[in-house]
């Protein structure tokens, strides 16, 4: 059995990154492999890397307040590269009144501040699973 690979990426000029960061290492912990993109990623840039990192779930965070028009960006980029049957999940700072829209947008889940990473990790396995993929 393979490690579920995640990308974890921060869209646009957001340069804060701590939270991105405590989830790729309680990612880590659980037994995932974790490629973190830094910061000011493009959504073209995220879904390249996620299609030459072979990735499994690509993970976004932003607390800029953008995350209406950058996380289905990448969904979009993604499928333009054939790689639309990877699951894309959110954090940040992500007013519950968007998490509507942004499902309905391809983004599978969406975390907040206060979050459990037990949960994200949850999350994570339960949408490889869905995918079917031997991990």
């Amino acid at each position: 059995m393979r490690k579920i690979r995640v990308l974890i990426a921060k869209p646009g000029l957001d340069g804060h990154d701590r939270g991105a960061k405590v989830i790729a290492q309680a990612l880590r912990d659980a037994g995932m492999e974790v490629i973190y993109t830094g910061i000011r990623q493009t959504p073209e840039q995220i879904a390249k890397a996620a299609v030459e990192e072979d990735v499994d779930v690509v993970g976004l965070s932003c607390l800029s307040g953008a995350h209406n028009e950058l996380f289905p960006r990448v969904v979009e980029c993604l499928k333009e590269l054939g790689a639309g049957d990877i699951p894309v999940i959110g954090g940040g700072i992500i007013p519950h009144e968007d998490h509507a829209y942004l499902k309905a947008k391809g983004i599978k889940a969406i975390f907040g501040p206060g979050s459990l990473t037990a949960d994200v990790v949850k999350v994570i396995e339960d949408l490889v699973r869905e995918e079917g993929k031997d991990v």
